[in-house]
């Protein structure tokens, strides 16, 4: 039997709660606190108390999927990114940059809202930005 205990940081939210998985035999079986996280004190919403149970549902998406002919085909993670920035290039093109609008998700860190807003700007070249955390 091996049982360990993983640091990592919930998911769930931009916070950034440290928390503990723990794993016995590979298997991701509960979920802990972390005492030494500085943003949760050794506490834990109720998402992070359950972060463990979506982890390995068996409807969960692990494999990158692109429609062709009417059916979701499974890729590979670079054939998927080169694919949405064709998709996303080829919107861009055809009807301006102001045509697709970046909603951002309050489960992002600020490093990844950061770097989502600067590809908006940057590489889009507009300002439609969005997050939900505002509401």
């Amino acid at each position: 039997m091996d049982f360990r205990s993983v640091l990592t940081t919930c998911p769930y939210c931009a916070v950034g709660c440290n928390l503990l998985l723990q794993v016995l035999d590979g298997q991701i079986i509960g979920t802990l606190p972390a005492k030494t996280g500085p943003s949760n004190e050794a506490s834990l919403c109720i998402k992070g108390w359950n972060v463990h149970e979506f982890i390995q549902h068996k409807d969960r998406l692990t494999k990158p999927l692109i429609r062709q002919g009417g059916s979701l085909q499974e890729t590979t993670w670079d054939d998927a990114l080169d694919y949405g920035a064709a998709q996303l290039t080829s919107l861009k093109d055809r009807y301006g940059a102001e045509s697709v609008v970046f909603a951002g998700s309050a489960r992002c860190t600020n490093e990844e809202t950061y770097v989502f807003q600067k590809f908006a700007r940057a590489v889009f070249g507009h300002n439609h930005i969005d997050h939900c955390a505002r509401l």
